[in-house]
């Protein structure tokens, strides 16, 4: 079949290539010249694990290219919209205008018996009101909502191997839900589940499932405040109740928090369109999520005051990690890159590393000092601070880094260290929602099993783009 993708940003260079993988013949459109002729080189203009090898398996058949017009859109039968959907600068509701300006750009090319597809994630009604919209010009065309539900650093598979389909439709027994199941035969052909609603509905799977999952990371951190002021262990805590089968382990991990170019927008948009619709009570939970959240980095930045001693004015301080979550060079509302700043601000020396972000930190955080190296990072460092859980910092040496640093102090602000090896190393540890000194030695040892759940389970991101 014949697919365009409007918007190749992070959302639509997946969908792209993966819909080629799949045999379709695909042409992406973004109005970023820079962007398309990279994705065109084989390059995307983010970080994603295995999306670069994709797009240079998909190039190399024909099926896939990239362009800047909007009438390469001509001739496809499908054309999905993904462009971005970013928090309003001055409110928190979410704008829409490139929404509107792609579905408008795009009348004028469609034809009779075209589908197009919304992927982009928008305020309930919206998908409504596109539909009207294309009805008046172009009555023969119809208008789905099938939200996407991408995980950062595993969109790829994501995307390939969707744990669902949700199709939004103003009839169930429609065309559009038959072209549909034909780009997604294989899935469909796997037993991967199809969820049939109407509009509204389809574009309350995508933000409720964000409220969800933010409300459960926010959850477990509020328990951290708790643990802290009792002398608590919230890890040994997350642990016991996480067996329940009714809460499950999965984001459970105290931490720095969520972040990212997703979560926090997508729940402010949410209560902001709540308020719109005179249901703004049945959400005010989210901000106190919300606010949570945003206090988990002012408490990192008290944790390093601690242990430099009661100030911060003149230590140097290493970061390790800059990106919201591991496997990911996005910094947008990274909780990492913040603490990194609000350091620098209240008079400590920086420095920060990351395997991927320090690139789009750079653009955000100039006046900071980056490098890819740990070693150069830690050197003479009179706190280490571990913000995102990348593999390698989980694996650190105590041993050796302590041959780095001025003073062997460590914040673990993802709980993703054991605390019993750095301790031994002769290090002072702290974490948050963790006691100055482990009360019960063997609680530590849960650490490998609570990980092997994978970046999923962290304080990071919903499994979405």
């Amino acid at each position: 079949m014949r697919i365009s993708v409007i918007g190749c940003g992070y959302l639509g260079a997946v969908h792209a290539t993966c819909m080629a993988k799949l045999g379709h013949e695909v042409v992406g459109i973004d109005v970023d010249g820079v962007k398309v002729a990279a994705l065109n080189s084989g390059q995307a203009p983010f970080y994603e694990p295995g999306l670069n090898d994709l797009l240079a398996e998909t190039l190399g058949t024909g099926r896939l290219r990239f362009s800047t017009e909007i009438s390469a859109a001509v001739g496809s039968t499908v054309h999905f919209i993904a462009v971005g959907t970013p928090q309003k600068r001055t409110e928190n509701g979410a704008d829409l205008s490139h929404v509107h300006a792609s579905v408008e750009a795009l009348i004028p090319h469609l034809r009779a018996g075209d589908v197009v597809v919304g992927k982009s994630t928008v305020p309930v009604g919206t998908a409504r009101d596109l539909s009207k919209r294309i009805a008046e010009q172009c009555p023969s065309v119809a208008l789905a909502w099938n939200p996407e539900f991408l995980r950062e650093g595993f969109a790829v598979r994501d995307t390939l191997e969707p744990d669902r389909l949700v199709y939004g439709l103003d009839d169930t027994n429609s065309g559009a839900r038959l072209i549909l199941d034909e780009v997604y035969a294989q899935a469909l052909a796997e037993g991967r589940p199809r969820l049939l609603m109407d509009y509204e509905t389809a574009e309350l799977v995508k933000v409720s499932a964000n409220a969800f999952l933010a409300t459960k990371i926010s959850f477990i951190n509020a328990m951290a405040e708790v643990c802290e002021a009792t002398g608590a262990d919230v890890s040994m805590l997350a642990d016991a109740i996480g067996h329940d089968a009714r809460i499950g382990r999965k984001f459970l991990n105290a931490g720095l928090g969520f972040g990212g170019g997703c979560l926090p927008k997508d729940i402010r948009a949410f209560m902001a369109r709540a308020g719109e619709l005179g249901a703004d009570q049945a959400l005010t939970f989210l901000r106190e999520v919300d606010s949570i959240n945003m206090r988990r980095r002012s408490r990192m930045v008290d944790l390093a005051r601690e242990v430099c001693g009661g100030s911060l004015l003149g230590q140097r301080i290493a970061v390790l990690g800059l990106a919201f979550k591991p496997n990911s060079d996005d910094v947008r509302d990274s909780p990492a890159l913040s603490v990194a700043a609000q350091l620098q601000l209240q008079g400590a020396a920086v420095t920060a590393s990351d395997p991927e972000a320090v690139p789009n930190a750079m653009l955000r955080f100039p006046d900071l000092t980056y490098t890819e190296s740990v070693e150069e990072a830690v050197q003479n460092a009179d706190a280490v601070l571990v913000l995102t859980e990348w593999e390698h910092y989980r694996s650190l040496d105590p041993q050796f880094l302590k041959t780095l640093v001025r003073r062997p102090a460590i914040v673990d602000g993802r709980n993703c260290l054991d605390p019993v090896a750095w301790r031994d190393a002769g290090w002072t540890y702290r974490a948050l929602g963790r006691p100055r000194a482990a009360a019960i030695r063997e609680a530590d040892t849960v650490l490998a099993s609570r990980f092997s759940e994978g970046p999923l389970s962290g304080g990071a991101t919903a499994p979405v783009a």
